[in-house]
C-alpha cells in the first residue's frame, strides 16, 4: 500500500489506515476475538497504520491493540493515539460516552504537561510499546468543552505543546498535531505553536468541506500534513438519506438530508455509489496522508477497501467537484 511522509517528520503512514474506536465497542459490544480478526484482516490487506486512543472504551481499544500488536516488528507499522484524557481507576459501567461496557476507569481531562505526559505513559503500557510514531492532541476545542476550553487552552499552550516537543526530541514520539472535529481550533493553535498533522474529522469530506476555506490553506503554507477521519460523517454518506441516518453523531436534519440526496442522485448517475463516492474523494484530496477507516466488521472493512481499489469513471470526477 502506497505510503506518505507526515509534514516535516520521518513518519511514514499507509494511505489507508486502521481506526480502532469500534474495537473499543463503539455503539455495541465486540468481542475480544472479533476485535483480533478485523485487525488480523487490515494487516493481511496491506493497512500498516492504526489510530486509537484512551477515549475509546476507556483503555479498551489501546489494550485491545497492544495485544494484537505483541511479537510483530516495531519498524513494520505506525501507531497514533491521544492525549488530553487521563484515566484512572474507576467503577465499572455498562456505558459511557456511547462505549458499550468501557474498561473500569473513570476520566479526566488534562492537558498540561504533566498530563500529557501521564496520558502518554499509560497509553504506552497498554499498547505495549515504549514510543508512540503521532500523538494527537485530542478533543481541544470547544466544540467538545464549550466554554471550559478557553481553561484547557492555557494549559496546552503553558505546558502542555512543549512537553509534547520534548517528547519527540527524546525519541518518545516521532511527531504530534491535534485531533479535533473543528477547523477554528486548529488555525488558533497554527497561530502559536508549529505541529506536524491534524488529524480532522468531518470536516473535509463529500459532504463538508468546510476546511478547505482557511484550514488547508495553512496546512500546505505551514507542511502540517491531514489525516482524514469521518470520511461518511458519521454514517450518512455510507447509507445515504435513509430514516434514521446520522450525522456528525446525531439525527441528520432535513438540510443534510437534501444534500446528501442530491450527492446521490449525481454518483448514481455517474455510476458509482454514495460510500465510493465518499471514500475517492478523501483518497484523492492532494493534503491527505492518510484516511482512516474505523470498523469492527471484517465485512465492512473488505467493503471499503474493495472500493478503494476499484476502477473509478473518469466521468464520475465531476461529483467530486
Amino acid at each position: 500500500m502506497k505510503t506518505n511522509r507526515i509534514g516535516g517528520t520521518a513518519v511514514q503512514v499507509s494511505e489507508i489506515s486502521f481506526g480502532c474506536a469500534g474495537i473499543g465497542n463503539l455503539f455495541r459490544k465486540v468481542s475480544d476475538e472479533a476485535a483480533a480478526q478485523v485487525l488480523e484482516h487490515a494487516w493481511e490487506r496491506g493497512v500498516r497504520y492504526f489510530d486509537t486512543a484512551p477515549h475509546y472504551g476507556r483503555g479498551l481499544s489501546e489494550q485491545r491493540l497492544g495485544r494484537f500488536l505483541k511479537g510483530r516488528d516495531r519498524s513494520h507499522y505506525v501507531l497514533s493515539t491521544k492525549v488530553g484524557r487521563l484515566l484512572s481507576p474507576g467503577e465499572q459501567l455498562a456505558e459511557a460516552d456511547s462505549y458499550v461496557e468501557p474498561l473500569p476507569n473513570s476520566v479526566r481531562y488534562d492537558y498540561s504537561g504533566d498530563g500529557i505526559e501521564a496520558a502518554f505513559e499509560q497509553s504506552c503500557e497498554r499498547l505495549g510499546t515504549s514510543h508512540v510514531d503521532i500523538v494527537y492532541i485530542h478533543d481541544i476545542g470547544t466544540y467538545t468543552h464549550g466554554d471550559a476550553n478557553s481553561g484547557h487552552m492555557a494549559d496546552l499552550m503553558a505546558s502542555g505543546i512543549d512537553r509534547l516537543r520534548k517528547l519527540k526530541e527524546k525519541g518518545r514520539i516521532g511527531a504530534f498535531g491535534l485531533g479535533v472535529n473543528e477547523n477554528e481550533v486548529c488555525i488558533d493553535i497554527m497561530a502559536e505553536a508549529d505541529i506536524d498533522v491534524i488529524l480532522l474529522a468531518g470536516r473535509l469530506t463529500l459532504l463538508d468541506r468546510s476546511a478547505e476555506e482557511r484550514l488547508v490553506p495553512l496546512c500546505r503554507e505551514k507542511n502540517v500534513s491531514l489525516v482524514l477521519g469521518g470520511i461518511f460523517n458519521s454514517g450518512i454518506l455510507a447509507t445515504g438519506p435513509v430514516p434514521g441516518a446520522h450525522y456528525d453523531y446525531g439525527p441528520a436534519p432535513d438540510d443534510v438530508l437534501k444534500r446528501v440526496g442530491e450527492l446521490q442522485e449525481r454518483a448514481s448517475a455517474a455510476g458509482v455509489g454514495l460510500a465510493h463516492a465518499a471514500l475517492r474523494f478523501a483518497l484523492t484530496h492532494p493534503m491527505a496522508a492518510s484516511v482512516l477507516i474505523g470498523t469492527a466488521k471484517v465485512s465492512s472493512l473488505d467493503r471499503n477497501l474493495d472500493a478503494a481499489e476499484a476502477p473509478w469513471p473518469a466521468a464520475a470526477d465531476s461529483v467530486l467537484a
